[in-house]
């Protein structure tokens, strides 16, 4: 795994908002990557959540992209992939945090035909409001123009709000309605081969193309909080029963659901002392 970042890659990120890394996976790693996603997807059938209690359909959204959440929650073989410290470290050198947990991980399979991924922000949906939160987007399958890639939109993490979000719907422009001035501005594909990743800030305007192709294009993602991060009143993926003990303002630092996966000075999770279901 190829995890050592160079000052500029972190600049990169910085001022655009995102970085591709090249090679990320070896070919062994990337082997072992498929496997694990495929059987933990297959595992959980049209469940995107483990209990349950969020499955698939037959809308639009569920035609973007097979969507399978916190595969780490419920499949060994994902709790050691989605655990690996060397992951949190890249995400907190990259967001110059000290602490790096999981928000959660998700699977993103576009199927032959898919449609496409519209604009929008990752972090206004979560339970958190961070201008540091990041994600990994992993590709398992080479992400080209035709398949799907994911698009970027450089610089637009400066200037976003939490205030301000749209689903993803088929309308593939409507956060330019909310934000106008980014609909002039240049977008930046990032076609991928198999086993190179991208990192993106949780305010940055991205999206990913429809697949145009009779093949698969299968990611694995994980969304970043930094340690110390805390409630923002949003539900997200928390359960109603974890809701009712949360107050806003509360730091969300149960390890059973978002694991510190690295921190520069105090003890982490890992894959050998995580609970998995």
């Amino acid at each position: 795994m190829q995890t050592e970042l160079t000052q500029q890659q972190i600049d990169s990120y910085r001022d655009n908002g995102f970085v591709v890394i090249e090679n990320f996976l070896t070919p062994e790693e990337l082997a072992e990557w498929r496997q694990s996603v495929d059987e933990a997807v297959a595992q959980r059938d049209d469940r995107k959540l483990a209990d349950g209690s969020m499955r698939s359909g037959d809308s639009y959204y569920d035609k973007v992209f097979v969507q399978r959440i916190n595969l780490w929650q419920d499949h060994e073989g994902m709790r050691k992939l989605m655990l690996d410290p060397r992951l949190g470290k890249m995400a907190a050198d990259l967001a110059g945090v000290d602490g790096i947990r999981i928000w959660h991980d998700q699977a993103l399979i576009k199927k032959p035909w898919a449609n496409p991924t519209g604009w929008h922000l990752d972090n206004p949906y979560w339970s958190f409001s961070s201008r540091n939160a990041i994600s990994i987007w992993v590709a398992l399958d080479d992400a080209t123009l035709e398949n799907g890639c994911l698009y970027f939109i450089p610089g637009t993490h400066k200037t976003a709000t939490w205030e301000i979000n749209v689903g993803i719907g088929q309308n593939i422009g409507d956060l330019f309605v909310q934000y106008p001035e980014w609909g002039k501005m240049n977008s930046v594909p990032a076609p991928m081969k198999a086993g190179s990743c991208s990192f993106h800030n949780g305010l940055l305007a991205h999206g990913a193309g429809a697949n145009m192709t009779n093949g698969w294009r299968r990611a694995m993602t994980c969304g970043y909080m930094p340690d110390g991060s805390t409630f923002n009143g949003q539900q997200n993926i928390l359960s109603s029963a974890q809701i009712e003990k949360l107050k806003v303002g509360d730091v969300l630092e149960d390890d059973a659901q978002s694991p510190l996966i690295y921190h520069r000075s105090k003890p982490y999770v890992t894959a050998e002392t995580a609970h998995v279901g």
